[in-house]
């Protein structure tokens, strides 16, 4: 892969991709797994999630080696075992669970899953025999004349029957690279009259195996494109191109506009608006939602939000129900409460602001002193005027309202009015109550 994450723990659309290949083990009703994984790899364990047994393969001689090393915790196992690479991250729960039933069904000694070309780039062949049983599999470094002619490719996954698999595992041969292949089993179990079944996948891109970065992409591509028509199979309408990630959830009549990224556990609720052009990362968006052209991250939107254009909720926000924030403007660690209204091109940070806060354009919670951060309070129905610049820690009074320009470095009381650099009282009451009287 040319990379220093290694090849498994790749993400695809959020997710890892050996904890893909998990996931659809677990859908079909696999739960007791076993992981084999090289020297110091770190990660995969976390990445699968649940139970797994780690199984160390100290050397890299192949796959047939790889699940050899299974076989201290497998071997008395007595009923069936099932084989999947961890680079297949496109195999769904329906395929693995078919795939089983074709085996226990048929009474097999090895089931294999295939998928009919033209084969992928580092995926062996599937060799037939003169009655159309399955004769061998030849990997791509191997293939003779008759082998590469055939279309039909090696998927990767393998049910098999426990305890002859350990055996046969030891009796198969070395490579010329040194390596011992797993698809070396199938030849086996056929030398020593097996019946051995297949499984074609309807769906080729199931098959997709990765190894190098143009496979990940492609396999990117159509993880993507299954999620898009997932969701838009459940009342969602998803505009090209449009990224979600596997664990997002999203609400009917939701609409994700194009160039716009739904990431980790985010939740949108019903009749939401996304993008063009947003990012929304592991945040809880309530129903009827817009965000425009914005950021935003770790934050909790609740209903009837409307963010941007060109703004970023920062993680550990809480916004309440009908607040609007404007274009450029930036929220960080704080609370906004319901049916507040934020200006262009202001900043609020570490604060929490009440129900009904006019914030002026271009006002500033001015929390950081060079050391520490320090809070802003502003109370219900308080009126902060543009360029308005609060000096934290300080206590805005419900009511109260500060002049354009107004820099407040003291508390100002419930409906004071101040104005001045530093501020000072000048009168009480709103903007709007001071031209009425």
């Amino acid at each position: 892969m040319r990379s220093s994450v290694p090849k498994v723990l790749q993400p695809i659309c959020g997710r890892a991709m050996v904890g893909l290949v998990a996931d659809a083990l677990r859908g079909a009703g696999l739960d007791d797994l076993v992981a084999v994984v090289a020297p110091g790899a770190r990660g995969v364990g976390e990445a699968i999630g649940g139970c797994v047994s780690p199984v160390e393969q100290a050397e890299q001689l192949g796959t047939g080696h790889a699940l050899a090393q299974a076989g201290a915790l497998l071997a008395e196992h007595r009923g069936h075992v099932l084989a999947i690479n961890g680079d297949v991250p496109l195999v769904t729960p329906a395929t693995i669970s078919a795939l089983v039933n074709r085996h226990e069904s048929t009474g097999a000694c090895l089931t294999i899953l295939t998928c009919d070309g033209p084969p992928s780039h580092g995926m062996g062949r599937v060799v037939r025999d003169d009655n159309g049983a399955v004769a061998a599999i030849v990997e791509e470094a191997d293939l003779d004349a008759r082998s590469a002619c055939s279309a039909e490719a090696n998927a990767g996954v393998y049910c098999v029957q426990s305890p002859w698999v350990w055996s046969a595992l030891s009796g198969l041969p070395t490579a010329p690279n040194g390596e011992v292949y797993l698809t070396s089993l199938v030849a086996e179990a056929v030398r020593q009259g097996h019946a051995v079944e297949s499984l074609c996948v309807s769906d080729a891109s199931e098959a997709l195996g990765v190894n190098d970065g143009v496979q990940l992409d492609r396999a990117r591509e159509a993880m993507r494109r299954r999620i898009n028509d997932g969701w838009r199979l459940r009342g969602v309408s998803v505009m090209e191109p449009a990224y979600i990630d596997v664990a997002v959830e999203i609400g009917e009549d939701s609409v994700l506009y194009p160039n716009s990224f739904l990431q980790g556990r985010t939740s949108v609720g019903k009749g939401c608006a996304i993008g063009p052009g947003s990012m929304v990362t592991d945040s809880s968006i309530a129903d009827g939602c817009r965000i425009l052209n914005s950021v935003v991250e770790g934050a909790v939107l609740e209903e009837g939000v409307d963010v941007g254009p060109f703004s970023h909720v920062r993680p550990d926000s809480h916004v309440e129900t009908g607040v609007h924030v404007g274009n450029f403007a930036e929220i960080k660690n704080s609370r906004l409460g319901r049916g507040t209204k934020m200006g262009h091109f202001s900043y609020v940070g570490d604060s929490w602001v009440g129900a009904g806060v006019n914030i002026g354009a271009g006002a500033v919670t001015c929390n950081f002193d060079g050391v520490d951060k320090h809070r802003t309070i502003v109370e219900d129905g308080a009126f902060i005027g543009s360029d308005s610049m609060l000096i934290a820690p300080v206590r805005i009074g419900a009511g109260a309202s500060t002049g354009a320009g107004s820099v407040v470095t003291k508390d100002v009381p419930p409906g004071a009015r101040v104005a001045g650099a530093p501020a000072r009282i000048i009168g009480r009451g709103s903007p709007s109550e001071l031209r009425e009287a």
